[in-house]
């Protein structure tokens, strides 16, 4: 029963995610810890596998429609993939109430960054690729080390920045997909080197968010507004910080 609701939740944050290029880290991690699995040894872990495997999965129909800034993304993409396994062999040195108020922080961030975002007009001239190539640099290397750390791939962070930049929803969440898939299965490296697995448990969330992250990706591709995904991500992200803040002061 238990495993039942966890695939239900887990393919339905896929399909949500998988929309915007950010794999699910955000739901997946506390789905999990609220499940009665360890934060550090299960959820973490497990979060950065899920993450790398929607976002991978996603990337196919991203591709096909030729939305993925393939040379734009390949800087952050670098840097987000050495420094995501540095965050992972890190969480385990860090109180796990750390982890989730940290956790908790970010996913607001994100949440009031995109709507933010939602009221704004897509963007119609993107920066230089110098430009985007030296804040890549950074930004990689910040979002790969803080999502290796709490299992979140770092797209939350990725996302918003590649708006900023120029790039306009849908390019940005096909952009973002390709660096966090690299960071996710890198992280997630890190933490099975610590021999950190539950193999049952694997096999069932994998294949929720393989169904998820198909259908998901489908249907950004085809019929999503780009307003209407980022309020549905907002509100996501809103309340799952919600249920963490509360989990974290109870």
């Amino acid at each position: 029963m238990l495993y039942g609701i966890v695939f239900f939740i887990i393919a339905v944050a896929s399909f949500i995610f998988a929309m915007l290029g950010l794999g699910g880290g955000m739901v997946y991690v506390p789905v999990l810890n609220w499940a009665g699995f360890d934060m550090i040894s299960v959820a973490i872990p497990l979060g950065l596998l899920l993450n790398g495997l929607n976002t991978g999965l996603v990337l196919i129909p991203f591709a096909r429609k030729k939305m993925v800034d393939w040379k734009g993304g390949a800087v952050m993409a670098v840097t987000a993939l050495v420094a995501s396994p540095l965050g992972a062999m890190t969480s385990d040195k860090v109180p796990v109430q750390t982890l989730k108020i940290l956790f908790a922080i970010m996913v607001v961030a994100a949440a009031v960054r995109m709507i933010y975002a939602s009221k704004m007009a897509e963007p119609d001239q993107m920066m230089s690729m110098k430009k985007r190539s030296i804040i890549g640099f950074f930004v990689g290397g910040f979002a790969g080390f803080v999502g290796g750390m709490l299992g979140l791939g770092g797209g939350f962070i990725i996302a918003p920045i590649l708006m900023m930049m120029g790039y306009k929803t849908k390019q940005a969440a096909a952009t973002t997909a390709f660096v966090v898939t690299f960071s996710s299965i890198s992280g997630y490296l890190g933490h099975v080197s610590q021999g950190h697995m539950n193999w049952p448990l694997t096999i069932i969330v994998v294949i929720a968010v393989i169904i998820g992250s198909q259908l998901g990706g489908r249907y950004m591709t085809q019929k999503a507004k780009s307003r209407q995904v980022k309020v549905i991500y907002a509100i996501v992200l809103l309340v799952i910080a919600a249920k963490m803040v509360y989990g974290v002061i109870h």
